[in-house]
């Protein structure tokens, strides 16, 4: 993945240009309603959802697996902390998170690794803490192209696996974690050979259990 995303970077440079994603807006109205402060952004790319909600008054980490993309990142804005390496290898610095942003990466590994990520994110929250993720919906256009190589997971590029979530699929990978809300978003984008076109992703808003919820749930009868 590391070698994929590097050679785009390097061949197509601010491919999403410089304005944020429409769901960084949305999360950022949510994250304020929280009283969120400091905001993780796995997988930040070149800065441009970092940057905006740098500008919007939280102060912001991120992540990003592209030392191309890191670069313009850095030069963008110094304000805000950058590390290099996979969001798997996280924590990269001892220090807990109000929030964490991620803004579609999830799809983008397998169902272990999917897993794996998650759990590195909510170790990474302070209590209470909330999460905002996108991800692709099963409604995208792409959808069922290339080869399967894991239920509702398509190869249709080499190297670069994706995952279609529908909303349940969604809400189990996030039961660790008290679900506050889920929708469909219509997220536009102009890069590359593709043009102008939209993406149909999913987002969930959700907040880390408190210890007496885990406790909760563990002696909880009811079916499932």
């Amino acid at each position: 993945m590391k070698d994929y995303w590097e050679e785009r970077f390097i061949a197509e440079g601010k491919i999403w240009g410089d304005s944020p994603s429409k769901t960084a807006l949305y999360a950022r109205d949510l994250f304020k309603n929280h009283q969120v402060r400091n905001i993780l952004i796995p997988g930040a790319g070149y800065g441009r959802n970092a940057g905006y909600l740098e500008a919007e008054g939280f102060k912001v980490s991120g992540i990003e697996i592209s030392e191309t993309a890191l670069r313009t990142a850095r030069q963008n804005n110094q304000k805000i902390i950058y590390y290099q390496g996979s969001v798997l290898e996280m924590p990269f610095a001892e220090f807990f998170y109000d929030a964490i942003y991620c803004f579609n990466v999830l799809h983008l590994f397998r169902e272990r690794d999917r897993l794996f990520f998650i759990e590195k994110c909510l170790n990474q929250l302070k209590e209470n803490g909330v999460v905002f993720f996108t991800v692709f919906s099963e409604q995208e256009s792409s959808f069922g192209k290339g080869n399967c190589v894991e239920m509702n997971t398509y190869e249709s590029k080499p190297g670069r696996p994706v995952h279609y979530f529908t909303e349940s699929d969604l809400e189990e990978h996030f039961k660790q974690f008290e679900v506050i809300e889920t929708g469909l978003m219509e997220d536009p984008e102009n890069h590359g050979s593709e043009g102008p076109h939209i993406h149909l992703v999913r987002y969930i808003f959700a907040q880390k259990k408190t210890i007496s919820q885990f406790d909760g749930d563990k002696y909880n009868c009811r079916k499932r």
